[in-house]
């Protein structure tokens, strides 16, 4: 239960921060214009309100809702989700929306876009400045990887270290690294020593997501750096240095393995735990009393992490390449969405809410909250009515043909386009649960 509520918490902070500041985007283009602005909301208030406010010669409430789907800016002369109809049907008032030039209105509805993706650049520029950038060369791990079954039936092997994809070197280790490798016909790794191709279907990314496992993980030596002080292990003679090779008679080649074994005994509920460890040259026979939590107090090597330092001044470009690097991996993979496997991958607050961390860390919040920016920025400029790419698409062709079009279609554009969001949100939850009830 606090597990949850700890995930649950830093997800309506972030999503807080963000709907705030998207609709503040809005908002200030919108006032810049001297558009009047009635209503901003910081989340949905189906029934009821949380808290409303309205600054005395104010033209505009605040409102907080209680259902964290989003937010809106409720702006006057405007075909929006408040499908105020009625308005529209009055005179064209000088404050109002419809009555600004399309530049205008364009930079109104970009706003929020724009400062999502802005948001996102200045909290990795912060990460950057405060905690450094911690990374490892993906050619450079000493252990290689350990690979889901998709990937073994195209022919990657524990232990493989990824060289290069269709000749270009990878980089840092990242996600970036499963786009390169889908994306890619041929694959260098290293094994045993020497460089070995692996070929790529097509059809990767699909096999990739009906696995529904990572395509790799860092494979971790079964060489022992932590043996805790009166932990089970090191009353058993476990000592740092020692290299695992048998778990209660499983042969492990790594801490991968070795870990999944200990899972395996815990889930048998046994009493202890036969353990074989090389010392030097010497193989030795160890047995483990497991405490009732199974927390044995030991753990493998894994591989050295470098940490790069950034002054202010670096940390602001370093942070506008590494948002830029993460919108274009984003975008990159969105082809990959509405496949028949993408469609079953697609994840609602739930999966969102997953990837924080169970303990609050700073670092892990920002690093989400920053993703989650650009991916709300990308989200709402795809042209699709009823989100702001869906009425920037709109007012291109009115600036791009001179024509604008009839209220009456946008009022029927935008309501398939809710039909369209309410769909696909539906689905995306409707997956969260049956992930958990399965």
């Amino acid at each position: 239960m606090e597990t949850f509520l700890i995930k649950a918490l830093q997800l309506m902070m972030s999503l807080s921060l963000l709907v705030i500041v998207h609709e503040g985007g809005h908002f200030l283009f919108a006032r810049l214009f001297k558009v009047r602005v009635e209503t901003f909301c910081v989340f949905f208030h189906p029934w009821f309100k949380l808290f409303k406010y309205k600054p005395k010669n104010s033209e505009t409430e605040y409102v907080l809702g209680w259902l964290p789907l989003g937010g809106y800016c409720k702006i006057s002369g405007m075909i929006d989700e408040s499908m105020d109809t009625e308005q529209m049907k009055q005179p064209p008032q000088p404050w109002e929306f419809r009555s600004k030039p399309a530049w205008q209105r364009l930079m109104i509805m970009i706003g929020g876009v724009l400062f999502n993706f802005v948001l996102a650049l200045i909290i990795y520029a912060a990460i950057l400045f405060t905690w450094g950038e911690t990374y490892v060369e993906t050619s450079q791990l000493p252990y290689g990887m350990e690979f889901n079954e998709a990937a073994h039936e195209v022919g990657f092997k524990d232990g493989d270290i990824l060289i290069s994809a269709d000749g270009k070197a990878f980089g840092k280790y990242g996600a970036e690294v499963v786009s390169s490798v889908a994306d890619a016909r041929q694959v260098t790794v290293l094994r045993g020593g020497k460089e070995t191709s692996v070929y790529i279907p097509e059809d990767f990314m699909q096999m990739l997501m009906a696995d529904g496992h990572a395509f790799a993980q860092l494979r971790v030596s079964s060489r022992l750096n932590v043996v805790v002080e009166d932990s089970p292990a090191q009353k058993a003679g476990l000592a740092v240095g020692d290299s695992v090779v048998s778990i209660n008679d499983n042969f492990v080649d790594s801490w991968n393995e070795a870990f999944s074994a200990l899972e395996k005994v815990k889930a048998e509920k046994a009493s202890n735990i036969k353990v074989q460890a090389y010392r030097g040259d010497e193989l030795m026979d160890f047995t483990i009393q497991t405490d009732s939590l199974y927390k044995l107090g030991l753990l493998g090597t894994y591989p050295e992490y470098q940490t790069k330092e950034y002054s202010l001044l670096a940390s602001i470009p370093a942070g506008a390449q590494l948002g830029v690097n993460t919108l274009k991996n984003y975008a990159n993979s969105m082809k990959h969405v509405f496949s028949k496997e993408g469609v079953k991958q697609l994840g609602g607050f739930g999966a969102i809410g997953s990837f924080f961390p169970a303990q609050w860390d700073w670092l892990s919040f920002w690093n989400m909250t920053a993703l989650l920016s650009i991916i709300l920025a990308f989200m709402n400029i795809l042209p699709i009515p009823a989100l702001d790419g869906g009425h920037v698409f709109f007012l291109l062709y009115e600036i791009i043909t001179r024509r604008k079009p009839s209220d009456k279609f946008l009022e029927r554009a935008q309501v398939v386009g809710m039909l369209i969001l309410f769909t696909l949100l539906i689905w995306a939850n409707l997956n969260d649960v049956l992930r958990f009830l399965l």
